[in-house]
């Protein structure tokens, strides 16, 4: 049984039918759904089968449920009519226009810059006040016809430009793990000749990167002047439309082998098409459909392929085979190998302590006092480790293992910051105001243990208020009977400068008669 509509939601369909509505936005206005909207539209305009007297050109209510008042149009379309039944919904006669049709020039100007349909939606309703849903930009947008523009063609000189990218291969079983892993494969494509590199790694780490890269150059015979690549992290520290900033080790890399690293512009892939295009060769011709048992065989298998395959065909852009063009035009004309591996290098800023060290790798390693509390920059190998301030070398120190400190430039082996060599330098200073100060100093640490420390540098300061003798005085009697607090040493220091100081007898002196002129008779 077919549902009908309550009264007051009746009239307003009918209502905004009278007005033109299309069924559409009668929905989005009211909430009944089109199929209900043009049931009630064509029994609006339907006429009674049967015509009473006086009745007029009312519809049944037991046929409709409400009276309409506008004459019905034909069950037919005659020939020659405008209108085409067979395409046309009841209602709908003409195409209905879109919402967002007064804004074609607005949407247009947006679409070139590059702005999404939800964010074209958003700028109209904010700009002009649209009163329409995302969906009426959305359908307009789709009958738009698409602008198109041409694009050029980049042509490299031989031995011009190398372009390098990584993409993931085919399933390999991780030995480590036990896995099954898609590890990353790199390729180096050379721009003139299209001929390459390609090589599966499990990671993308600076060190794998610069790895591969040297791999690529040593199997080509040359190194390419220009080196494209994309944002990876290996590369690029921060990506920038017009100013990349290169990562440092990287940058050390391409000088140490003589060629330009460029980076491509965020979100343009067509800067390095040849290598896009190359990688997705290897991909859908030597992996897709392949599994390998280690990356050891995935990789035999990309070497084997590269000379039996990919090296032999004839390019579809060149016209000629690969291996050959490489060995005519385009290595002639690489750059010469560097003469031996580059020193790899890890980099990064540190903060000096307030110990005055920096840390690397767990290691501790001095850096000058009066850089105190700043950032300086550090370059570390598997052997040396170089501390710089901007563009200055302060220090170089050989690489230590974790937990121990490097000697502070100047001092002997061994006389580091630590504990240990604290302690030694407080029994030194002891020493050399006294041998008594020492010897409780030793009684003290023997007797307190590492509490100790902060009561010998205060007995030192003693030194600054009263003369060494009194100290080294106080010193001794404290040793004697055991007193090893701040305040002992004190209240000694100060009886001692507060005792007269006793007078040794002379046995001779020109006011003093000798024994041998007395005689006994004289006191009788």
């Amino acid at each position: 049984m077919p549902n009908y509509l309550k009264t007051s939601k009746l009239h307003q369909v009918i209502a905004l039918l009278e007005l033109g509505w299309t069924y559409r936005r009668i929905e989005a206005e009211t909430g009944v759904r089109r199929e209900t909207i043009s049931r009630y539209d064509r029994a609006r305009r339907a006429k009674a089968a049967k015509v009473f007297p006086g009745s007029g050109e009312h519809i049944a209510e037991q046929d409709s449920g409400f009276a309409g008042s506008d004459p019905a149009k034909p069950a037919k379309v005659t020939a020659g009519s405008d209108s085409n039944a067979a395409k046309v919904f009841p209602g709908s006669s003409l195409p209905p226009r879109s919402s967002a049709a007064p804004y074609r020039d607005t949407i247009l100007a947006k679409l070139d810059t590059g702005l999404s349909v939800q964010r074209i939606w958003q700028d109209l309703v904010e700009e002009y006040g649209f009163g329409y849903s995302y969906e009426a930009v959305k359908r307009f947008v789709r009958k738009l016809p698409r602008r198109r523009r041409a694009a050029g063609v980049l042509h490299s000189a031989p031995g011009e430009e190398g372009q390098v990218d990584f993409f993931q291969g085919a399933p390999t079983l991780d030995e480590a793990s036990g896995q099954w892993k898609r590890p990353w494969v790199f390729r180096l494509t050379l721009a003139h000749s299209r001929h390459g590199y390609e090589e599966a790694v499990w990671d993308q780490s600076v060190e794998t990167f610069l790895r591969l890269h040297e791999n690529a150059f040593a199997d080509l015979g040359g190194v390419p002047r220009v080196v494209r690549h994309d944002n990876l992290k290996a590369a690029v520290v921060r990506a920038c439309l017009y100013d990349p900033d290169i990562n440092e080790v990287y940058a050390a890399f391409s000088r140490h082998w003589g060629f330009t690293p460029l980076p491509t512009r965020p979100r343009n892939p067509q800067e390095n098409g040849k290598q896009e295009r190359s990688g997705g060769y290897v991909k859908d011709n030597a992996l897709k459909g392949r599994r390998f048992n280690s990356l050891a065989e995935h990789n035999e298998h990309l070497r084997r392929w590269n000379r039996t395959v990919a090296r032999l065909r004839i390019h579809g852009t060149t016209r000629r085979q690969v291996i050959a063009h490489f060995l005519e035009a385009e290595k002639p004309a690489l750059q010469p190998l560097a003469p031996e591996p580059f020193g790899f290098f890890r980099s990064g800023d540190r903060t000096i302590h307030p110990d005055g060290h920096v840390e690397v790798d767990g290691a501790f390693y001095p850096a000058p006092l009066h850089l105190l509390g700043q950032k300086i920059r550090v370059r570390w190998d598997r052997n040396l480790v170089r501390l710089y301030h901007g563009e200055t070398q302060v220090a170089v120190y050989k690489r230590l293992r974790p937990g121990q400190f490097a000697p502070r430039s100047g001092e002997p082996a061994g006389e580091t910051s630590s504990q240990v060599a604290f302690t030694a330098k407080l029994l030194a200073r002891c020493e050399q105001v006294g041998l008594p100060l020492r010897q409780w100093a030793e009684a003290a640490l023997e007797e307190r243990g590492v509490r100790a420390l902060r009561l010998i540098q205060g007995v030192l300061s003693l030194t600054r208020l009263h003369p060494r003798e009194q100290v080294l005085a106080a010193a001794r009697t404290a040793t004697t009977h055991r007193l090893f607090r701040y305040k002992d040493l004190h209240r000694l220091a100060q009886q001692s400068a507060a005792r007269p100081v006793s007078q040794p007898l002379l046995a001779e002196h020109p006011s003093i008669r000798p024994i041998t002129d007395y005689r006994l008779e004289d006191f009788l």
